[in-house]
């Protein structure tokens, strides 16, 4: 019997030589990272199991993503218990200001093909992309981990997500995945590994497979796991060869198999209030659009504001409405720099704000107030998580929410030309 691509990672992890949904395995992980929400209860639970020192300082991570700038009175308090922790464990891989958490784990090569990681967030499943084993836990199971590098699991099942086919303009990864969120919804991959394949899926690229990993736990999915191409093994640095492993099995038991044709995908939203609430672009199109963002974890990399540039270039935002960029990183924001993707966007009308979590995570500039509708490029439209409980938000990918910001209502960007 073969495995699926959750149970060779596993074991390969483990040192078993065979597993199944069900079992239980005590896993090590290859790194973990906890980011500044957490910091301070992560540091104090530390310390009330007794632990003084880090199983291993160079496989500990710090980022602050969500709480710079600091906006808040308790949220210097954050700041100071992850520097406290780093200087007293030993970690030096902390990084302030520097971009997302999740888009810096693979961007910097902190997570690889065949690795197991944890971090103190819902959205680790994006590391999935790069074939790597991750998922969020939280910060008591972290501060364990911290002292003893052990973490259990239990050996997730498996669900097989083939597309086949070319993607038609205008259809993107973002769209894969908010039409299987729409099919599976929102409890329907609950503590389950999510693993695409097919021949649309090969063709897809890092960037792409990212933005699908990203959103896989918000069907419940422990994981969202791609096997590697050796795209993959370029951008995380390892040859192809040495990770080749980690590849569909004909005979490897899944509960069950989603099967799509990419033709017959098209652009789709996550409509209010509900992430899983995915309805076809054509069903509510022309409905006004207050402010856009685009960005986040799940869509502010450097494809994602291409693509909203090739739109937006010679054009301006609709009077009505507020444009809001936020890059993934400090690197990516380099780089868009560079290409002429900033200064295009702004011409348009765009405001931009450092990499951060930014408007996602619903803390800072932009939030909504009563009755306005926002479009977001983010992962997450629950109801007021974005600004006041009166508000409406509705999720796309960057061409459609790059389009409704000329028009000023939700469009479809292949009617733009």
């Amino acid at each position: 019997m073969g495995h699926t691509l959750a149970e060779k990672i596993l074991m390969h992890n483990t040192g078993v030589k065979d597993c199944k949904p069900g079992d239980i395995l005590v896993t090590h992980p290859d790194c973990v990272m906890f980011h500044d929400i957490y910091t301070t209860n992560v540091y104090r639970k530390f310390k009330e199991m007794g632990f003084t020192k880090s199983w291993d300082p160079q496989k500990v991570i710090i980022m602050f993503d969500h709480l710079i700038p600091t906006c808040l009175p308790l949220d210097g308090d954050h700041m100071n218990y992850g520097y406290r922790y780093a200087e007293e464990c030993g970690a030096r891989k902390v990084h302030v200001g520097d971009g997302i958490c999740h888009q810096l784990m693979p961007e910097m090569g902190y997570v690889r093909p065949g690795d197991l990681s944890f971090v103190t967030d819902s959205h680790t499943t994006t590391y999935g992309a790069v074939s790597c084993f991750a998922t969020g836990i939280g910060y008591t199971e972290m501060a364990a981990v911290l002292g003893t590098g052990e973490m259990w699991l239990r050996v997730p099942q498996a669900i097989q997500i083939r597309i086949d086919g070319t993607l038609l303009k205008g259809v993107y990864s973002k769209d894969i995945a908010l039409r299987v969120l729409g099919d599976l919804q929102a409890a329907g991959g609950t503590y389950k590994s999510l693993e695409f394949c097919g021949s649309t899926v090969d063709k897809l690229t890092v960037d792409e497979r990212l933005t699908i990993s990203n959103m896989a736990v918000e069907c419940g999915a422990k994981v969202g796991l791609f096997a590697p191409t050796p795209e993959t093994a370029a951008y995380s640095q390892v040859r192809y060869d040495d990770i080749s492993w980690i590849c569909f099995d004909d005979d490897a038991a899944y509960e069950r198999v989603l099967y799509y044709r990419a033709e017959e995908l098209e652009p789709y939203i996550a409509a209010h209030p509900h992430v899983d609430n995915v309805r076809p672009l054509s069903a509510l199109a022309g409905m006004k659009v207050d402010k856009v963002f685009i960005g986040s974890c799940t869509n502010g990399r450097l494809a994602d504001l291409e693509i909203a540039a090739e739109i937006l270039k010679n054009r301006t935002i609709a009077p009505t409405v507020e444009l809001l960029v936020t890059p993934a990183s400090r690197k990516i924001f380099k780089e868009a720099l560079r290409l002429g993707y900033v200064e295009i966007l702004v011409k348009a009308g765009a405001m931009f704000t450092h990499p951060y979590c930014s408007l996602c995570e619903g803390r800072s500039g932009g939030l909504l107030a009563d009755g306005e509708v926002l479009l977001g490029t983010n992962n997450r439209n629950f109801l007021g998580r974005l600004g006041s409980p009166a508000s409406r938000t509705y999720l796309s990918s960057p061409a459609v929410a790059a389009a409704t910001a000329v028009t000023g209502k939700l469009t479809n960007p292949v009617e733009l030309g």
